[in-house]
């Protein structure tokens, strides 16, 4: 089960579990919610591995998207310099060197923002995953507090 999932059995737990009469308060099994919570403090560091595979992942598509555009460019370098030295075409290999730069800058701008925001967006995923954890987390705690307090 996922972190998330596990929360929502704790909800469940507390929605099922019998009342105590006169008031809000419910009557759980302890051993079972520590299982989950110890199950949730397992798998917490699972959800923290996937965030910083995503920031790796976002590292290694820039550096090869950087490296495509490293090759691309030194290609057209390569090609310009061919073009240079045939003196009657000069003046057209400039220009087609000129147009290969800027398609090479526009496709590596293009890439590295494509990358960026793919990773931004499952970062930001992740990170409104793991907020809402945190909260549901602080709830179930609030509450557990709050039940321990009044049954005391």
């Amino acid at each position: 089960m996922s972190v998330l999932e596990l929360i929502d059995e704790i909800e469940n737990i507390l929605e099922e579990s019998s009342s105590v009469p006169f008031s809000e308060k419910v009557i759980v099994s302890k051993e079972e919610l520590l299982e989950i919570l110890n199950e949730i403090k397992i798998k917490l560091p699972d959800e923290i591995k996937q965030a910083n595979w995503v920031r790796e992942e976002q590292k290694r598509i820039l550096a090869e998207a950087q490296k495509e555009a490293d090759t691309i460019v030194s290609e057209a370098k390569t090609h310009l310099k061919e073009l240079v030295e045939e003196d009657e075409i000069t003046k057209q290999a400039k220009e087609r060197a000129e147009e290969i730069m800027t398609k090479v800058q526009t496709n590596a701008k293009e890439i590295r923002l494509g990358s960026m925001e793919y990773a931004d967006n499952i970062l930001g995923k992740v990170q409104g995953n793991l907020k809402e954890l945190q909260d549901n987390l602080n709830q179930l705690v609030e509450t557990l507090d709050r039940d321990r307090q009044e049954l005391r």
